[in-house]
């Protein structure tokens, strides 16, 4: 070891306790949270989970857990809300507007409990009181052997990513088809656009060729036509001053070649 290394002062030993003892409280606080995890999985296996295929008319989470909370001690309900078109025609039909529910889950704090409820409500009458709009409708309750609260959220997360995928792709599609559209509009107001600077030229070229044509007519109109009056031709005077034989002559010198 060197001068300088010996010169330096090691950790002290109040520092080296406050680092084991840091230690041993960040090893306790892991102990004591993967013990309350232990419980809470015991805890949860302890649970009994129950499906309702059909969830009656009116009936919602609040209602329920006033019914079966009776029973034994409920932990968490969920209702599946029914499709938005369902709803959508029985609200068009005059009907019920309420939110109404195609199906649920309830999670019992006792598999025991849950079972008994199971065997006990199924197919039987809800009954109640009789100015409730479920009061004679049956029970369809079923007990699900080793299923968990969390087999429950995995089956929603993914039914959730399923639906969110199909809305992308339905959107991405729409989009495809709002761009073809508008790119057909554009050509379409492009061709219209064309089309009338077309005719608006060709009328403005006819309505030159016609003050052309209407321009010429009038010059041609408007034209004056002279006449010049011809003079007589002068008569050859020395031609008729010539001595002429006469027609006798004539006839008897051609008539005796013509003889002979």
């Amino acid at each position: 070891m060197t001068e300088k290394e010996l010169d330096e002062p090691g950790p002290s030993m109040d520092e080296a306790t406050l680092n084991v003892e840091a230690d041993v409280a960040k090893s306790q606080g892991r102990n004591k949270r993967k013990s309350l995890l232990l419980k809470e999985a015991a805890v949860a296996d302890k649970r009994g989970v129950c499906y309702l295929s059909r969830v009656p008319p009116h009936m919602n989470p609040l209602k329920l857990q006033q019914i079966l909370s009776q029973y034994g001690e409920i932990q968490r309900i969920y209702l599946t809300p029914e499709n938005p078109v369902a709803q959508a025609h029985r609200k068009q039909a005059g009907k019920f507007r309420g939110q109404e529910f195609s199906e649920g889950w309830v999670e019992f704090a006792k598999k025991s409990v849950a079972k008994k409820v199971a065997n006990m409500l199924n197919g039987e009458q809800i009954g109640g009181r009789k100015r409730s709009s479920f009061y004679y409708d049956l029970w369809n309750i079923k007990y699900l052997s080793k299923f968990k609260w969390d087999n429950l959220t995995e089956e929603l997360a993914y039914k959730k990513a399923i639906r969110d995928q199909k809305l992308a792709l339905e959107i991405s599609a729409a989009k495809r088809e709002r761009d073809f559209y508008l790119s057909k509009v554009d050509k379409s107001r492009a061709l219209t656009n064309i089309e009338k600077k077309r005719k608006k030229k060709q009328k403005i070229n006819n309505e030159v060729a016609g003050m052309t044509s209407d321009t010429q007519i009038e010059e041609h109109q408007s034209k004056v036509v002279r006449q010049f009056l011809q003079k007589q031709p002068v008569a050859d005077v020395s031609a008729m001053n010539k001595p002429r034989l006469s027609k006798d002559i004539l006839a008897g010198v051609f008539g005796a070649s013509m003889s002979s």
